[in-house]
């Protein structure tokens, strides 16, 4: 599809995103516990991803979200990768996603996703935000892995998991003049980013860039989801965007997940209602669950 074709549908229905990426690699017995996470499987078996975005849009997902959320120059090279083969992988999530896309007989879309600075480090900050940099320096990070994915030409950018208004704030800058829509996502935890400011003060970083189509929230509680809805909505009056997790809790520290699984795919509808325009899951919510999303939006 396009990037323009993806805009309209966005502004006038609604979209079925997949689910966790990194669940459904390691479902399929892959070892992540990597400081590149998924993005390891780009350069070592990038067939893996191809089958992963494949499983979501065979239950009925219209969107895939690539395996770049931790694929950055940065954490390449820690791993000896230099920057011209960093580049290649960085659009190879582009690529694969797409590939994953041949022999449906309906609309599909890639976004290409850009995880904050936090992901990056992998020591848990991305759910803490206030990294100790400044907006500047936020925006020369992003800006040259965004302007690789916006020439692998995907249909929109996933800003995701942002767990600060600051780093918001670079990134809305980093994606204006690259001819790409974005929708630009909280990780939150109540009425507030992780990082502790208000989701209507958070929201309204984006109610003014034409090139952000869509705000919301991912990587949260289900139970947060309806009230950030209704936030986004009215701050922004733009699509809005809900991802969350499956309701358990990740341990950094132990880098494992705990508690009870709280996601069930019947709440959708309150969400949809809400003004909830791309809905989908994240981490924990597997295909059978993106399934359950479909049926429930009648998809």
């Amino acid at each position: 599809m396009t990037s323009d074709s993806f805009t309209r549908t966005v502004t006038s229905g609604t979209l079925v995103l997949d689910g966790g990426l990194s669940n459904q690699l390691e479902a399929a017995g892959h070892d992540l516990s990597d400081e590149l996470w998924s993005a390891r499987l780009l350069a070592e078996e990038p067939e893996a991803v191809v089958a992963a975005h494949r499983a979501y849009y065979e239950a009925g997902a219209d969107v895939a979200i690539t395996a770049s959320y931790q694929a950055t120059f940065e954490g390449f090279a820690r791993r000896g990768i230099g920057r011209e083969r960093a580049r290649e992988l960085i659009a190879s999530s582009v690529e694969l996603a797409r590939d994953a896309a041949t022999g449906f007989d309906r609309p599909l879309w890639v976004a290409a996703s850009a995880g904050p600075y936090g992901a990056m480090l992998a020591d848990g900050s991305e759910y803490r935000g206030r990294y100790g940099l400044s907006e500047e320096e936020l925006y020369a990070f992003h800006r040259p892995r965004l302007e690789v994915l916006a020439e692998a030409a995907p249909d929109a950018f996933a800003l995701e998991t942002v767990p600060d208004a600051d780093e918001a704030r670079a990134l809305v800058r980093a994606v204006r003049g690259l001819g790409v829509p974005a929708w630009l996502s909280y990780s939150v935890e109540g009425d507030r980013t992780r990082a502790g400011q208000p989701l209507a003060e958070a929201f309204a970083v984006a109610a003014d860039t034409e090139e952000v189509v869509a705000v919301g929230v991912n990587c949260c509680a289900p139970g947060d989801v309806e009230g950030a809805v209704r936030t986004a909505a009215r701050v922004t009056g733009k699509p809005v965007v809900v991802y969350p997790n499956s309701g358990e809790e990740w341990d950094a520290e132990a880098r494992g997940w705990a508690g009870r699984a709280t996601f069930a795919p019947d709440r959708v509808t309150a969400w949809r209602d809400a003004g909830a325009r791309l809905i989908g899951g994240c981490c924990r919510v597997g295909p059978d669950a993106v399934a359950g999303i479909a049926a429930a939006l009648g998809r």
